[in-house]
This record gives C-alpha cells, structure tokens and sequence, in this order.
C-alpha cells in the first residue's frame, strides 16, 4: 500500500472512531455516575439524526446549526426521562444492584419504545441528504470534506467533556460521586442535581453524534442499536467511568476496525469487535486505560 492508502485506511478509522468515543462517553458517564447502563443510549442518537435530516430537507436549515439544537432537546429528553424514570426507580430500590437490573430493564423497554416510535413518525426507509461532499485532498489522499469535519467535531465535544470534568467545579463534583459516591454526598455534593444534569448531558451527547452522523451516512430507525454495542465494547476497553479512556478506546477500536476489514473483509467487522470485546475482559477486565 502507498502512504496515501494508509493515510486514508488510518483516517477512515479514525473518522469512525470518533462517533465510537462521543456516543460511548455518554453512555459511560450515566453509568459511571449513576449505574444507569442505558441499552437505548443509541435510539437517541437515532432521534438526532432524524431531526437533523427533517430540518435540513424540510425546512433548509444547516445540519452544522442543528448541532446546538439537537443538544438542547436530547438533554431536555434526558431530564425528563430521569426525572420520570430513573429517578423513581433510585428511590424504590432497596440496593444498588436491584437498581442496576431494574435500569436495565426499564431501558431495554425505552429502546423498542423509541425505536418503533421513531418508525411510526420517519417510516423505515433510508433516508440521508448531501452535505460537503466534495473531496479534500490531503497529499496523494483524498477525504470527503463531511467525514473531515464529522472527525474535527466529535473530538472537539469529547475534548470539551474531559476538560469540563477536569476543571469545572461541577466536574470535580461528577468526578467526585464517580469515585466515592458516599464520600461525595458526606462532603455536600448535590446528587439530585447531579444526577439529571449529567444523564441529560449523556443523552446531548448522543444526540450530537447522531447529528454528525446524518450529514455523512443515510440513516435508519434501527441504526441505534449497533452504536449501543460498540459503546459497551469501547467503555470495556477503556475502563468503566473513565472519559480519557472512552476516548482513546473509540478511536482505537475505529482503526482496527479499518485495517482488520482492509486486510480480511467488511463482513468480519462484528467479528474483530467482538473479538476485541472478549480478549480485553478475560485479560484486563478493568480496562486497559484504568490503573489497577
């Protein structure tokens, strides 16, 4: 292969990989704040999509407007939601891991509940629009300017989140709750507020990814679940409630998934993933981004 097949077989994966790592860090601070393993995290990506391609093809707006948008309403659905459901649950449950099977449950029944919804409202065709597609050449290489700009920003929101958490006063109390849930509440941090705020800004997030997604791929009602998959798989990788770790693991888990497919065939995708998925939990079950 020439440099330039490489650099486009690398960027190809990293392009994906960057959806891996947006949708995965919003999965991965429900749970690792709330124990809140949300099976229909993709569904709601699905739902940002969605209204992305409905507002550009009907109404001529800019998916690249719609970002802050669909933000806004994925993280009003994700309040209303928790307040709703995962908050009554939290209250009803007598332990953390009656909780834990309750949620998972109650999300199994939010993800058919979207997705058959969302197939009520769209239809179940593909749908897609055009949006930069022209090529960029980079060198001998050549990138669709869309997949250049969906990579720009899904690390700029995931670098966004890392740093908020880093360095915000409301990120040092996420990062508190995550470590030490009873630590944290003894020296004051406001869980009720915590708790809403933080799950609407996971589901924000996925909103955000099913935005970027829609200006490059068609979309689908049943495009969700597979996102779900690999966010589980790339949150194994990177170690549960670790953001940097979801980053690198999505990233990293997106160009093996190039290179693998290149070399063996596209049909092997949920081979090499899965494959991946098993290897790290019988040999870093932690993580492989997490001390031990």
């Amino acid at each position: 292969m020439t440099p330039g097949a490489w650099l486009e077989l690398i960027a190809s994966g990293l392009i994906t990989g960057g959806v891996y790592a947006l949708v995965a860090l919003g999965l991965n601070l429900q749970y690792g704040l709330m124990r809140i393993l949300n099976i229909a995290h993709g569904e709601f990506l699905m739902v940002g999509a969605f209204i992305t391609w409905m507002a550009s093809t009907q109404f001529g707006l800019s998916p690249l407007a719609m970002i802050p948008i669909a933000f806004a309403l994925l993280m009003a659905v994700g309040l209303a939601v928790h307040r709703l459901v995962f908050r009554r649950l939290t209250r009803t449950s007598p332990n953390l891991d009656v909780f834990e099977a309750r949620g998972l449950m109650v999300s199994f029944g939010l993800m058919f509940l979207v997705q058959n919804f969302a197939q009520m409202l769209w239809g179940g065709d593909l749908r897609g629009y055009d949006f930069l597609t022209e090529p960029v050449h980079i060198g001998s290489a050549q990138f669709a300017a869309n997949k250049l700009l969906l990579l720009a920003l899904a690390l700029a929101f995931s670098a966004a989140l890392i740093v908020g958490l880093n360095k915000t006063l409301y990120g040092k109390g996420v990062r508190a709750l995550m470590q030490s849930p009873t630590g944290a509440q003894l020296v004051g941090i406001d869980t009720e507020r915590l708790h809403p705020l933080m799950f609407g800004v996971g589901l924000g997030l996925s909103g955000v990814a099913g935005c970027l997604l829609s200006m490059t791929y068609t979309i689908s009602p049943s495009m969700g679940e597979p996102y779900t998959v690999t966010a589980l798989i790339v949150i194994t990788l990177g170690g549960f409630g670790s953001m940097s770790g979801a980053l690198v693991g999505g990233l990293a888990l997106g160009v093996i998934e190039a290179v693998g497919m290149h070399f063996t065939s596209p049909s092997l995708k949920a081979l090499l993933s899965y494959g991946i998925f098993i290897a790290v939990l019988l040999w870093r079950p932690n993580g492989l981004f997490t001390r031990k």
